[in-house]
């Protein structure tokens, strides 16, 4: 005799499989993007930044408040650095399930622990965040961790999805561990960098590469020609490279590097903007190769 299922039980699980596959989810950065791509990838995706954009220095534009008006969830680096923009995009968006402090409001930088802590809330001296430095997704360790935490997000709003979740953010994980050794491997003895401001240095930090100085000696603030002409005393006669992102003045670190005979170039903090997670850990290994290719 064959069994049949109740209309309404057909319905139900009808809307949950709906539910699971039909998640809205806007990140403020391609690099939180790509985490969503690999921990759900069925969710309908925005990203507000683009792999070559400022995060402290967006503006809020109607665009993003359309996006965000259907948000099951919003994904940000945190720590201050979308502050200039995304409260207010949030806020005229008037989505109560995304406000901070709901589950449809997760950050990156309030999973793992911040470097940079403990500094100046005076913006007077420069594009400073007291709570840490917020550019977390330059650590492929801590966007691990991130990974898990942000499956757990999700599974809180869709609790139909949460195996799922939970299996591609272990699978992330791994990904990251195999890479890790041979990264660990090519930086040994790498001799540091210049960098134009403290953006990168989660990855110094994870595999020791030293930071010679930075362009910017204020946060956000230009350097004038005098200090670069006092970290080029500083740093004359050994080794290193100087990196500089899209969005930052190629003028100084070119002429650092050519007054200390060294290479200048200019990399993402983001991987490309449609990346998943093997973009976003193929972005981390364009950073690796540079830094171990200094001289």
């Amino acid at each position: 005799m064959i069994q049949r299922i109740p209309l309404v039980l057909v319905g139900l699980l009808t809307l949950a499989a709906m539910r699971a596959s039909a998640l809205d989810v806007v990140a403020t950065s391609p690099s939180m993007g790509a985490l969503v791509r690999e921990v759900a990838p069925r969710a309908a995706l925005t990203v507000l930044a683009g792999s070559n954009r400022d995060l402290h220095t967006l503006q809020a534009k109607p665009t993003m408040m359309r996006a965000l008006r259907g948000a099951d969830l919003v994904v940000a680096l945190g720590a201050e650095l979308e502050v200039g923009w995304l409260p207010v995009a949030i806020r005229s968006a008037a989505n109560p399930g995304i406000l901070p402090g709901t589950n449809g409001y997760f950050e990156a930088a309030a999973q793992v622990p911040l470097l940079d802590v403990g500094g100046s809330a005076d913006r007077a001296l420069g594009d400073v965040h007291p709570v840490g430095n917020p550019h977390v997704n330059m650590d492929p360790l801590r966007m691990a961790t991130v990974g898990r935490a942000l499956a757990e997000r999700l599974a809180l709003i869709d609790p139909a999805g949460a195996d799922g979740y939970r299996r591609a953010a272990e699978a992330f994980a791994g990904k990251v561990e195999q890479r890790v050794g041979g990264w660990r491997g090519k930086l040994a003895g790498a001799p540091g960098v210049v960098l134009y401001h403290r953006d990168a240095i989660y990855l110094l930090d994870r595999f020791g590469v030293p930071l010679l100085g930075t362009i910017e000696p204020i946060p956000g603030v230009p350097p004038t020609g005098r200090q670069i002409s006092e970290l080029t005393s500083a740093l004359k006669g050994r080794p290193g490279i100087v990196i500089y992102a899209p969005y930052q003045s190629p003028q100084a670190p070119k002429s650092l590097a050519t007054n200390l005979g060294w290479q200048a170039v200019m990399l993402s903090l983001e991987p490309p903007q449609g990346a998943d997670g093997d973009g976003y850990l193929a972005h981390i290994g364009r950073w690796v190769d540079t830094l171990a290719g200094a001289k």
